[in-house]
C-alpha cells in the first residue's frame, strides 16, 4: 500500500536498490567491453569463412569459363597443359 504522506515526486525519486561502487561500475564496463570484443572476433571468423567460400566460388566460375573455351576449341585439359608448357619453354 502507498503511503499517502509521501508525494509522487518523492516516491519516484527514491532509490530502487543498492548503488554500485566505482569498482563495480568499472568491472561491469570491462565485462561489457570484453563481450563486445568476443562478438567482433566471432564476426571476423564468420566473415573469414564467408570470404573463403566466395573465393572458392570465384575459382569454380573461372574454371567453368576455361572449360567452356576448351570445349569451343575442341581441346582437352591435357592439350591446354601441353600448350602452356610449350609456350613457357619458348
Amino acid at each position: 500500500m502507498v503511503d499517502k504522506n509521501i508525494s509522487v515526486k518523492e516516491r519516484t525519486s527514491m532509490p530502487r536498490g543498492v548503488r554500485k561502487t566505482p569498482l563495480e561500475k568499472l568491472q561491469e564496463e570491462l565485462k561489457e567491453v570484453q563481450e563486445t570484443i568476443q562478438q567482433y572476433k566471432n564476426s571476423l571468423v564468420t566473415l573469414g569463412e564467408k570470404e573463403k567460400d566466395i573465393q572458392d566460388k570465384i575459382k569454380l566460375e573461372q574454371f567453368k569459363e576455361v572449360s567452356t573455351i576448351l570445349d569451343e576449341h575442341e581441346m582437352s585439359i591435357m592439350d591446354l597443359k601441353e600448350l602452356l608448357i610449350s609456350s613457357k619453354a619458348d
